[in-house]
């Protein structure tokens, strides 16, 4: 029963993590179309956040001893990796494909943990990956504009590895007493993705006057700083933490399957407060998206098979099959948190076409 709802708890946690990092595009697009540079856009976004979440990043100090390397990949790879590489992938190909292809990340945490970390992986979870990108191709209406680029796929592989990374990390550690508050790694990946982006905006070149300003949406002015104000408070720092937490709660091959519903948010968001069109595919898509994400949670732990041979443990080192079930293979990393989290995405939706990533 404790379990049962301690998963409810968590696929709660990664339904809000996926409405955050999926309003982001939202939020963003009338920023970018009143004239701020998308890459600007994402340095304000992910600087803002590390602001906000400086305080944190203070009190758990510690963790620059205790965890550095830990610090250093989730800001190198969750933070800014995916928006360098989806950025530059979209360059090249269209949009739609580049974000097919980043969404195969869940896929590479499933091999992950399968053949790296040589854990069992459920066939739900397998199987709502497989409708899950089957269903999101239909969402960013893959077909509209394929072509292939060698150079631009390996880009968008790289965003891949890097979302992959983003749910790896966050599920790092997290067992014993030892286990790093999601917090603490939260804004200090942050911090480290600022540090990168910065370098690769170039921010000073920034027309910052346009922040004093509003920006249209859909006919209404709304004041730009409400906007930042959002992709900051709301797209960025509570997606980042409950996104972090749910992984944890969950696993991080289960919680990067319902990631895939960030781009179902962010389709509909578009439709009903920027009037984009939503075409039958896409409604389609999006069911099957939803569909893919309850199968991938929707196996109890109870009902789960042990593995024949010995399965990673986590820090605690291995346990065999005898002397462990399948719930505790499974177990989320420490779940403490002192309050409610691109993991992550992560997240990029069709709406990055004019260039805002999740």
């Amino acid at each position: 029963m404790h379990a049962s709802q301690g998963r409810s708890v968590g696929l709660g946690i990664a339904l809000v993590s996926a409405f955050a990092f999926g309003g982001s595009g939202v939020a963003a697009k009338p920023l970018i179309e009143a004239g701020l540079d998308p890459l600007h856009v994402v340095w304000l976004r992910v600087t803002g956040a590390a602001l906000v979440m400086l305080p944190l990043a203070w009190r758990h100090r510690s963790l620059l001893r205790r965890r550095p390397a830990l610090l250093a990949g989730f800001g190198l790879f969750a933070v800014a990796g995916v928006q360098a590489f989806y950025f530059a992938s979209i360059s090249r190909i269209p949009v739609g494909v580049a974000l097919l292809i980043e969404y195969f990340g869940p896929a590479l945490v499933l091999l992950w943990v399968r053949f790296v970390q040589r854990r069992h992986v459920t066939r739900s979870a397998a199987v709502g990956v497989v409708l899950a990108v089957g269903g999101l191709a239909c969402v960013v209406e893959v077909w509209s504009g394929l072509s292939f680029d060698p150079v631009g796929v390996l880009l968008g592989l790289g965003a891949a590895c890097c979302q992959a990374f983003y749910f790896i990390l966050a599920d790092q550690g997290s067992g014993g007493a030892d286990a790093p508050d999601p917090l603490g790694v939260i804004a200090y990946g942050l911090l480290v993705g600022a540090v990168v982006l910065t370098v690769i905006a170039r921010p000073w070149g920034m027309d910052w006057s346009l922040l004093g300003g509003s920006a249209d949406m859909s006919g209404t002015d709304v004041p730009a700083a409400l906007l930042l104000g959002w992709v900051v408070l709301i797209a960025t720092v509570l997606a980042y933490v409950t996104g972090v937490v749910s992984v944890r709660r969950l696993s991080p091959q289960v919680a990067g399957v319902v990631a895939f519903l960030e781009a179902v948010v962010a389709t509909v968001l578009a439709w009903v407060l920027l009037r984009e069109h939503l075409s039958t595919p896409q409604i389609i898509g999006g069911a099957v998206v939803l569909a893919g994400a309850f199968i991938a949670q929707s196996t109890t732990p109870a009902a789960q098979k042990p593995p024949a041979g010995p399965v990673a443990g986590g820090p605690g080192g291995a346990r065999t099959a005898d002397g462990a079930t399948d719930a505790e293979v499974e177990a989320p990393m420490g779940a403490a948190v002192d309050g409610a989290v691109d993991v992550g995405s992560a997240r990029e939706t069709r709406l990055s076409a004019e260039g805002t990533a999740p």
